[in-house]
């Protein structure tokens, strides 16, 4: 896996496009070096920020304003509920938790306004939350870093990788740079984490696994402004 780099995004022109069929919205932006580039940017800055906070919903509720996917929306989340995965071993022992122990199981979409950012496995402990926050995760679609806030839990990353890389591996030693006249391909996966939340003794409350959506990247880019040389 190649190294994540931490780079100021470029400005470039750029348009949405919305998908026949789907209420998301795809950007679709000139396939140059310059847009690869700050597409790179981008990504590594979202992932970047992620690493350095506990909470993926909160980020992403300062991403979607930041970039304006969806004006005055806050980050949902749609709770899948067709789809179980029981804990693995390995799993179960990354939570610390014994053979009779429960184990539960969400899977959610985080989503700001129409567009889908991206979705998650999570598998919990019932018996380390409160009473009220396991009804709140049973009941409702509430995001799981929004329920269990009041614990102070922390979050420690096991892996973070990006899916897709828009430069090409040496691109900053003159690897040449592919480019074409049709729009910039998008991978619907673009981000994955997988993280462990432990409460502020070290306990391990949950395992997630997120997978971050090309719509995290679904807003138009300014035109590069011009600048006029220091005197």
């Amino acid at each position: 896996m190649r190294s994540i780099l931490i780079s100021l995004p470029l400005l470039v022109s750029s348009m949405i496009l919305p998908v026949a069929g789907h209420t998301e919205e795809i950007p679709v932006w000139p396939d140059t070096a310059i847009v690869r580039l700050q597409a790179q940017a981008l990504l590594q800055d979202l992932n970047a920020r992620l690493l350095s906070h506990d909470s993926a919903t909160l980020t992403l509720d300062h991403w979607c304003e930041r970039h304006d996917l969806a004006r005055g929306e806050k980050v949902v989340a749609e709770r899948m509920r067709d789809i179980d995965k029981p804990a693995s071993e390995d799993v179960r022992a990354a939570l610390k938790v014994s053979d009779g122990e429960r184990v539960n199981y969400r899977r959610v979409r985080l989503k700001c306004g129409a567009h889908v950012l991206s979705e998650a496995d999570n598998w919990y402990v019932p018996g380390r939350l409160t009473a009220d926050m396991n009804t709140a995760l049973d009941t409702t679609d509430a995001a799981f870093g929004r329920v269990v806030q009041p614990l102070h839990f922390q979050r420690h990353t096991i892996s973070a990788e990006l899916l897709w890389w828009p430069m090409p591996e040496a691109w900053e030693m003159g690897a040449p740079v592919e480019t074409g006249p049709d729009p910039l391909h998008i991978p619907e996966e673009v981000l994955q984490h997988r993280a462990l939340l432990s409460l502020p003794d070290a306990t391990p409350i949950s395992l997630v696994v997120e997978t971050y959506t090309r719509q995290v990247l679904a807003f138009p880019l300014p035109k590069i402004a011009d600048q006029k040389p220091r005197q």
